[in-house]
């Protein structure tokens, strides 16, 4: 009688219990009636020949047999990622388009798969979207098709894209007309890391990479043919800024459905008065959020890999307004010309803007726990009512029209 169907387990579980899983799906898939819908199907399994098979026979046949709205593969590998060689890679690929071509009835209806720790031939990835003629979701981790491969990715009915490391030289969206949401980090080379093609239901676009060696990525140029994003987030981990501040003339006209923006990461060092010029290219922005901390965990910033420089940039027009900015967000505020002189900036040219945010900076127990040794920033986030009642003062005080409520959340 139950209407979701969710095997999930740890990989410790499932590393000792995986064969229970093949026999588990057998026995409730088979034993079905099959005028109850399965509004959605989730199996976690390792990625074991003699098993998949089982498995996806079992889901196969219930796709022909059964009414299944949705189902979901998350295919584990043995070997995780930082024990995997490029010789796992090549095999666990290998044993995954076996699995794909000896249960086809069961990609043919999947809509939801997840792949990590797998170096594909060229064109097998563009061979299993078109197996999986239903699939919303895809996720790949540590996958690709061998070193600066280029990726072309066209599917009719993916809502949803995350890739996250692999040795792309570039992903390339040539056709994805119902694609809502991608998800790309960890790119390891800065040609032309994502191309986006025929998107035009792209609405949220997140970006995250730390191994920017000189190039910096322009937001015009990256989201021309993608002028419906309205959630954007981008990630710096405490190293150099990989985007290239716009004048508004050029940038406007890709930005002019933001709505949010999230900028996470940024360096402590970095003056971040580049960032207002988002704020001046994207009229109808509502709510920016600003994290500045130096994560010591990030193995990037252990080992410096790229010089952090400042970004300098200066408004086309020092006094535009902004007048839909409702909430401003930053993380890591600390008492200085830096950031005084950004929230005043910020109230100054947004009109309507009815809250500000400053919350101290972020705490990692794992920072301290492995790099002990590094030096952290001496703080100086405002405690007492009357350090808050000064800085208020500081912030509002250029300003005639905005008149925000200003939380201090340490």
């Amino acid at each position: 009688m139950l209407s979701q169907i969710v095997i999930d387990l740890s990989p410790r579980d499932l590393f000792e219990m995986d064969g229970v899983v093949a026999e588990v799906t057998d026995k409730i898939l088979s034993t079905r009636s099959p005028q109850i819908t399965v509004h959605k199907l989730k199996l976690k399994f390792f990625l074991v020949p003699s098993r998949c098979l089982s498995i996806g026979k079992s889901v196969g046949l219930a796709m022909v047999t059964q009414k299944l709205d949705a189902a979901e593969f998350e295919i584990m590998t043995q070997k995780d990622f930082s024990h995997c060689t490029d010789a796992h890679r090549l095999l666990y690929a290998k044993k995954f388009n076996d699995f794909v071509r000896d249960c086809p009835d069961a990609f043919a209806g999947l809509t939801r798969l997840h792949l990590r720790n797998m170096r594909f031939g060229k064109s097998d990835i563009s061979n299993i979207l078109s197996h999986c003629k239903r699939l919303e979701f895809l996720s790949f981790f540590e996958c690709d098709e061998g070193v600066r491969s280029v990726l072309h990715v066209e599917h009719a009915q993916l809502v949803e894209l995350v890739i996250i490391f692999g040795k792309f030289e570039t992903v390339e969206l040539a056709c994805l007309p119902k694609l809502q949401r991608m998800i790309y980090r960890d790119w390891q080379y800065d040609d032309n890391p994502l191309v986006l093609g025929f998107v035009p239901q792209l609405s949220k676009l997140s970006l995250a990479c730390p191994y920017f060696s000189g190039k910096t990525l322009n937001l015009s140029k990256l989201l021309a043919n993608a002028p419906t994003v309205s959630d954007l987030y981008l990630e710096f981990r405490s190293e150099k800024i990989w985007i290239q501040p716009e004048c508004s003339k050029v940038l406007a006209p890709v930005l002019a459905k933001l709505r949010f923006v999230n900028l996470d990461h940024l360096p402590e060092e970095c003056d971040i008065s580049w960032t207002l010029f988002l704020l001046e290219a994207a009229p109808y922005l509502e709510e920016l959020c600003i994290t500045v901390w130096d994560h010591k965990c990030r193995i990037e910033s252990q080992k410096s890999v790229s010089k952090k420089t400042d970004v300098k940039w200066e408004p086309s027009d020092p006094h535009f307004k902004q007048k839909n900015l409702a909430r401003l967000t930053i993380y890591g505020f600390q008492s200085d010309d830096n950031f005084i002189g950004y929230v005043r900036r910020v109230i100054q040219a947004a009109a309507n803007i009815r809250e500000v945010s400053l919350h101290a900076r972020k705490v990692c127990p794992l920072c301290f726990e492995k790099f002990p040794q590094a030096a952290v920033r001496p703080s100086s986030y405002p405690r007492t009512s009357e350090e808050f009642g000064l800085l208020r003062e500081k912030m509002t005080a250029a300003s005639a029209t905005a008149s925000p409520i200003i939380h201090f959340r340490s």
